[in-house]
Order: structure tokens, then C-alpha cells, then sequence
């Protein structure tokens, strides 16, 4: 029966991975509740501890942070004004409603109407859009760097099936 959860924990593992990636699935949030299932399952003796665990919260919210700043970062280091990371910000929200697109186009048409308000002509709009876009890349590769590190941190805990 160990065996099993093992095989569930690498598959949750496997899909997590996929879901940091495809913002459809919550990535780390899927990696985060396969340790814990594992934990529960199999008991504290041949399991990850409640320290790791507590770890493995903190980087699962650390990647949620990570979604909704990384497009405002990326418009502010293309210079953005603040209405154009606020936009960035709202297009982020917003744009977690209609997928994957939703997701990468939202802070960048969010940072294009923020600078337009601020009246900014159309090339500084999409500068800020551009940065928009290429932050919420980087947010993308850090979520699966992190995604990464959880896994790691959970297999150096937990003692091998055999």
C-alpha cells in the first residue's frame, strides 16, 4: 500500500510540475497537498515533517505572490507609471478568468490602458506592455524553479520507500 501513495504523490508531483506552468492547474498548490497527503496517509515516521511542510506553504504562497506582482514588476523595470502597474496588476486579476490567454495578455492590455489614462503615447504603452508580458515569463519560470525546490526539499525529507 505504500508503494501506492508513493506512485500518487510522483503523479500529483508530475502535475504540479505541468501546472506551474499551464495556469489552469494551481502548480504548487497540487505539489503542496500531494506531501500532505502523503504525510496523512502514510504516518510521521515514514513521511515528510510538519517543518518541511510549513516550508512547503510558505514557497506555495510565495508563487502566489509571485503571479500577481511579476507582470508589475516587469512594467516598472520598462517604465511604467504607476496608473500602467496598477493596470497591470487589475489585467492580471481580471485575466485569471479567461485562462491561459487571460493570463498573459490581461496584464499587458491592463499596462497599455494604465499608461494610456496616465497619457502616455502609444510606443511608452507598449513598452509598459512589453515588460508586462516579459514579467509574467519570469513569474512563470521562478513558479516552476520554486515548484522544483518543493519537490527537493520533499524527497531530501522523507525517508526512501525501500
Amino acid at each position: 500500500m505504500e508503494l501506492f501513495w508513493w506512485l500518487i504523490t510522483i503523479v500529483l508531483f508530475a502535475v504540479g510540475l505541468i501546472g506551474t506552468v499551464a495556469p489552469f492547474l494551481p502548480g504548487t498548490a497540487i505539489i503542496l497537498a500531494a506531501a500532505i497527503m502523503h504525510r496523512i496517509m502514510l504516518g510521521p515516521e515514514k513521511s515528510i515533517g510538519w517543518r518541511a511542510i510549513s516550508i512547503l506553504v510558505l514557497l506555495t504562497l510565495a508563487t502566489y505572490a509571485l503571479d500577481f506582482l511579476s507582470g508589475y514588476f516587469g512594467a516598472k523595470y520598462f517604465g511604467a507609471t504607476k496608473w500602467g502597474m496598477l493596470g497591470a496588476i487589475l489585467g492580471a486579476l481580471i485575466g485569471i478568468f479567461f485562462g491561459i490567454i487571460g493570463l498573459f495578455v490581461g496584464p499587458v492590455i491592463g499596462a497599455i490602458l494604465g499608461e494610456f489614462i496616465a497619457g502616455k503615447r502609444m510606443i511608452a504603452a507598449g513598452r509598459a506592455g512589453w515588460g508586462s508580458l516579459l514579467g509574467n515569463l519570469g513569474g512563470m519560470i521562478g513558479k516552476l524553479m520554486i515548484a522544483l525546490v518543493m519537490i527537493t526539499i520533499f524527497f531530501m525529507t522523507v525517508p526512501p520507500p525501500f
